[in-house]
């Protein structure tokens, strides 16, 4: 009697990645409009301080502006439909640039409270107005994290 082994098959669909509009009707894709959104916050708020440990907020804004830009780039090849030739290609770009995205993101979140943080604790010219522009885009670069943790996740599962 023959043991009988798991089948593998030899090949299998993979479901295409929507294109145009339909991308925003469909998780994981509908997280990049407001992986955009809350990561634009993130970028603007921090900006809007005066960056008073540059070290921690350089960091942040690095991970801020460049998120949001090669995120705006995967969402335009997305809509215009640049992804269709190799749809498996692009699920695995998918998944790997929002995983690396939300580790990224969540460093520069930590970094961020840090800097909130000594700047409350240490600093001479303590202004109320740019400690709460800190607090705001520090809880922006948790949620922009949990975002990217999300699609990343959804497009692993999918």
């Amino acid at each position: 009697m023959g043991t009988q082994g798991i089948q593998i098959p030899g090949s299998f669909d993979v479901p295409d990645i929507p294109s145009g509009l339909d991308i925003l009707r469909r998780l994981p894709y509908a997280f990049i409009i407001p992986e955009l959104i809350f990561g634009g916050w993130v970028w603007i708020l921090v900006a809007a301080t005066h960056v008073h440990i540059p070290e921690n907020q350089g960091w942040v804004m690095y991970v801020a502006v460049s998120s949001f830009v090669f995120s705006l780039i995967l969402l335009m090849v997305y809509l215009f439909g640049f992804h269709k030739n190799n749809c498996a290609t692009w699920r695995i770009v998918d998944v790997i640039y929002h995983g690396i995205t939300a580790i990224f993101y969540l460093s520069a979140a930590v970094l961020q409270v840090n800097a909130t943080i000594m700047y409350e604790k240490g600093h001479v010219g303590w202004n109320r107005v740019t400690y709460h522009l800190d607090a705001a885009a520090s809880i922006f670069a948790f949620v922009t994290t949990l975002l990217y943790v999300l699609h990343s996740f959804q497009s692993y599962v999918h």
